[in-house]
């Protein structure tokens, strides 16, 4: 007992290698199993050479093994087991046992597992076809020289066989549950490491959260109030000692940036937040930073950028600034002597998009060739004896490639080693403006004398503005920052003490920070939006925290926020910020700029939401001025074509794409949005309202339904509705939506209603040419060359969101519409007669004309809509393809 003891602890010891325990296990096994069979051949009176031989290569393998396992040369011995069951056990057993009568043939087919479980490397194979050249010649000297052969009787020949069949089978049952065991052991293992490391991860990314956040906020008060430093007329010295202290706090936060990032890349968390930028504002924000530490060490900083760079891009600003930071800081900390040079310059890829190239050189020590590869390890620096006394943290290059990595950018470094370094960065973004950046005076702009005299944006003396945090210096860097622009600031140090001015006071604007005891800014936002005679209901909330990261900006627009600043904060943000979301008519802009730059289109980018927005998707096929003009939000689908993948109704057109099939017999078709756009399209929405009713085509037919689902789970306010429909039947349903929302029907109220209207509402089409349904993979190429051959003219019918032939029609063009309208309209139920939709692809004004005045000798509509079919449905039906949607009444 005790032994078994010991080899059930040997087998299940994590800490020995999982092929030694499986050598050792099917080794131990199969000496065992040859003792067994030697005793049973005892008992049935085999040979003594038989017997001689099972015994000894018992006793032989028992030793192999033992040593093997003592000297830990496992291999070798696996391989020592495996030639000599090969050319020695079974070959004897074989021609012993009596051949292919005998049990051998089943310890051939055992070998092959023993090999496959025991044999890991490059000697598997040769291995494996030893074992079949072994079987095959013991086969064939028995089949041409049967002398060889011990014949059994039939009696001894069973029994060997029924006895070898049960060995075999246990044999193997026991090492596959053996290895099935330890596999299962080895997952949960795995399984309970990796949830550790997620739970030190995690752990990891809330303290480095804490840390950032606990940081912010005293940087706050120092960035702050030096700002209303330098805004006074102070001297030169101090304006200068000033701006190193601003210089050395945005370091300092770049710095946690950096940290926070790269906890965010290493778990898989690090999120782009692309926004429209003026390059030349984000270059002025670099160099405010770099200029000070290159002139406090004597170096040359110079900015050359191509003067016909484009003016405004649309990329994350935010990395872009940090990846230049990170390898500007990188250049001035290791020159010694000499200049840092920032060139740009761009290639343009196509018409949206440019590739914008970031060269950094300096003259400085340079990096060693063998110390390349290593530049981009986190934590690792390069030629540590001359670099001992220079500062840093070591994450800097890291970071700054991963994030090239993550934008589809490129970095290369060119060094000689002592002469200097060129950092060669390439980021695709696109363009928002093409208008020429210009001459850019940086140095000027940044030289050690320049004064930038501050001047308020605007002025709001009757605005109010109640800012809420309990930190108190926060509290006195807001006043003292907003001080000129002379609007009327209470301050609150807690949720409740908000709730109470707001049962007071009527405010414009509220500046709300998160993290504060007793009641958080979360749960302050709600209980204003709710509270009972409150004056500020409907006033915007902007949350002011020190809570970074996309993460929680996405927190933030879920949750219903207006806007969104980070501390630390500058007076130029909180005062854009106002201008934004204060009421038009309280605003003075006194800023000539802003007058030019922030005019109305800003000012008046929210100050009431809606209670419900209805959203959907560019399939649904209705005039573009009544969307714009409804305020229906849509989130386009993707077409992709063999030139690229486009926006429907944004970057191609149904004409476009008509043309480009048609001439080029080239393949296009409709990809619905990720779940990630449906996210970030309805954080955008829900700037605008308090609720979202998104109202999706069929899902039938697309994953669009599933998408948006999957989207709205990360909000609390976002309803997703089936259509059951597509093109302008899905259109209808969005326009019934609407006109409810404008009567104030609740969320509930609205689902209700278009769940019910989905079964009134026809959606059909009639295809003239199958080409692009089979094309578009929706009929095979056989049915569609006898559809074209036969003139045949399929009718696409929607039933309870699947689309399917509804029938065929058969002959001339006109003959097979005017059949298909009158059947269309020919329906069950009361049409309502104040609208239908022709929703078609490539008809000309003659066709359109000739349709019309089919469907008026039908029905008498009030209106006939002829709509072009989006991009996506384009793709699908191709051109002479239309459909007649109206809806009926309700019983």
């Amino acid at each position: 007992m005790k032994l078994y003891n010991k080899i059930i602890d040997y087998l299940t010891d994590p800490s020995i290698p999982l092929d030694t325990r499986c050598f050792a296990l099917t080794s131990y096994l199969c000496a065992a199993t040859l003792a067994l069979i030697f005793i049973w051949d005892v008992i049935i009176g085999e040979t003594t050479e038989k017997l001689i031989m099972l015994g000894g290569a018992a006793v032989l393998l028992f030793a192999v093994v033992f040593i093997s396992l003592k000297t830990n040369r496992i291999f070798l011995g696996a391989l020592i087991v495996s030639l000599g069951v090969i050319f020695i056990v079974l070959p004897v057993e074989f021609f012993t046992g009596g051949g292919v009568y005998g049990c051998t043939p089943i310890w051939y087919a055992f070998a092959f597992l023993f090999i496959g479980l025991n044999v890991t490397n490059k000697w598997k194979y040769p291995l494996i076809i030893l074992i079949i050249v072994s079987a095959v010649t013991c086969y064939l000297v028995a089949y041409f020289v049967p002398g060889f052969l011990t014949v059994h009787d039939m009696k001894t020949a069973y029994l060997d066989s029924i006895a070898s069949l049960v060995c075999v089978g246990l044999l193997m049952y026991l090492m596959m549950r053996f290895i099935i065991g330890i596999y299962i052991k080895e997952r949960k293992l795995a399984q309970n490491q990796t949830a550790e490391i997620e739970k030190l991860n995690k752990a990891q990314n809330n303290f480095f959260s804490s840390m950032s956040h606990e940081i912010r906020t005293p940087i706050n008060t120092i960035i702050g109030l030096n700002e209303m430093i330098l805004r006074e007329d102070i001297s030169d010295e101090v304006a200068e000692d000033a701006k190193n202290i601003q210089s050395a706090s945005k370091m300092l936060l770049h710095l946690i940036n950096d940290i926070l990032d790269m906890s965010k890349i290493e778990s898989g968390k690090m999120e782009l937040t692309p926004v429209s930028y003026h390059v030349g504002d984000m270059l002025s924000d670099i160099v405010g930073i770099l200029w000070i530490r290159a002139k406090e060490k004597g170096l040359e900083f110079h900015i050359d950028v191509d003067p016909m760079m484009p003016a405004e891009l649309y990329g994350d600003e935010v990395r872009i600034k940090q990846i230049l930071i990170n390898v500007l800081t990188n250049s001035v900390k290791y020159t010694k002597e000499g200049s840092v040079t920032l060139s740009i310059s761009h290639k343009k890829l196509d018409e949206r998009r440019v590739m914008v190239t970031y060269s950094i050189s300096d003259t400085g020590i340079g990096i060693k060739k063998e110390s390349i590869p290593h530049l981009f390890s986190a934590f690792k620096r390069v030629d540590e004896t001359k670099n001992r006394y220079i500062e840093g943290t070591g994450l800097g290059l890291s970071i700054v490639k991963q994030l090239v990595d993550i934008m589809g950018g490129e970095i290369t470094v060119n060094s000689v080693y002592m002469q200097g370094t060129t950092f060669n960065i390439e980021i695709p973004q696109e363009v928002v403006a093409f208008d020429a950046i210009g001459s850019l005076e940086m140095e000027k702009r940044h030289s050690m004398n320049h004064r930038n005299k501050y001047h308020q944006k605007f002025e709001a003396p009757d605005a109010r503005l109640l800012v809420v945090d309990d930190n108190s210096a926060n509290l006195l860097v807001v006043t003292k920052l907003l001080r000129d622009t002379k609007i009327k600031i209470d301050t609150a140090e807690s949720g409740l003490r908000a709730l109470e001015l707001t049962l007071q006071n009527h405010y414009h604007a509220i500046f709300m920070d998160h993290m504060m005891p007793e009641m958080d800014g979360i749960s302050a936002f709600h209980a204003i939006r709710n509270q009972m005679g409150g004056l500020c209901k409907e006033t915007p909330v902007t949350v002011l925290t020190a809570n970074a990261g996309s993460e929680n900006q996405a927190l933030y627009t879920r949750e219903g926020f207006d806007g969104y600043l980070l501390k630390p904060v500058t007076g130029d943000t909180l005062e854009s910020e106002l201008i934004r979301i204060l009421p038009k008519e309280l605003v003075h802009v006194t800023d000539e700029e802003v007058l030019f730059d922030e005019s109305d289109n800003i000012r008046n980018e929210r100050h009431k939401k809606l209670p419900i927005i209805i959203t959907t998707e560019s399939v649904c096929d209705l005039p573009r001025k009544l969307v714009e003009s409804k305020g229906i939000g849509v989130i386009p689908f993707h077409v992709k074509t063999e030139e690229g993948e486009f926006l429907d109704g944004k970057e191609t057109d149904s004409r476009a794409l008509l043309t480009y099939m048609q001439d080029g017999g080239k393949n296009a078709r409709s990809i619905e949005p990720p779940a990630e756009e449906y996210e970030a399209f309805f954080a955008r929405e829900l700037k605008k309202a308090n609720n979202i009713i998104h109202i999706s085509i069929t899902s039938k037919t697309s994953k669009a339904y599933e998408k948006a689902m999957e989207a709205a789970a990360s909000f609390d306010n976002v309803t997703v509705i089936d259509s059951q429909h597509l093109s302008s039947g899905l259109g209808l349903l969005v326009l019934a939506a609407q006109r409810y929302a404008e009567a104030d029907m609740s969320v509930e109220m609205i689902e209700e209603k278009i769940m019910k209207m989905r079964k009134h509402v026809h959606t059909s089409f009639i295809v003239d040419d199958t080409d692009f349904m089979a094309r578009a993979g929706r009929l095979s190429s056989g049915v569609d060359t006898i559809a074209r051959t036969l003139m045949i003219h399929p009718v696409l019918a929607l039933k309870k969101g699947n689309l399917s032939v509804g029938e065929v029609h058969i002959g001339s063009q006109d003959a097979s519409r005017k059949k298909y309208i009158n059947k269309a309209l020919d329906t069950i139920g009361t049409i309502k007669k104040d609208r239908v939709f022709v929703t078609y692809c490539g008809l000309d004004s003659k066709e359109k004309d000739r349709i019309k005045k089919m469907i008026l000798s039908k029905v008498k509509f009030k209106e006939v809509i002829f709509q072009m079919a989006s991009p996506a449905i384009s793709a699908n039906c191709g051109p002479g393809t239309f459909g007649v949607i109206f809806m009926t009444e309700e019983r």
